[in-house]
């Protein structure tokens, strides 16, 4: 299980970015964090191979992200227990994160099969 964020473990960074312009304001090879499934920002980054991440709430954009190759799925604990066996179908190369807020958390989403975990910075 990957964890991001957590205020001890060295992890990958995420950059909001909100439109195609913001790409070249980011660092060299870092990960776009989409806060919606932005399907233009989306197909430029697949076709550019850019990594990127993004906030879904619904399956529809789970699968949507996962054809244009985001590299990580970002959504609440709830909406993981749907994903999580429909990613395992139809075998998605997109990890899927979970927001959490406690190290207590960590257990239950361990337990869900999710890929990894993102502490909810403010």
């Amino acid at each position: 299980m990957k964890v991001f964020n957590h205020p001890l473990i060295k992890s990958e960074k995420f950059y909001p970015i909100s439109k195609i312009e913001d790409i070249d304001r980011t660092p060299p090879n870092s990960t776009l964090l989409l806060s919606t499934l932005n399907m233009e920002i989306a197909l430029y980054c697949k076709e550019n191979l850019i990594p990127y991440s993004v906030k879904i709430s619904n399956i529809k954009d789970a699968v949507f992200a996962n054809l244009l190759n985001a590299k990580y799925i970002i959504c609440s604990k709830e909406l993981s227990k749907e994903i999580m066996p429909i990613a395992q179908n139809y075998l998605f190369d997109t990890e899927i994160l979970v927001e959490i807020l406690e190290d207590s958390e960590i257990e239950e989403m361990a337990r869900v099969g999710v890929d990894g975990v993102i502490y909810i910075l403010d």
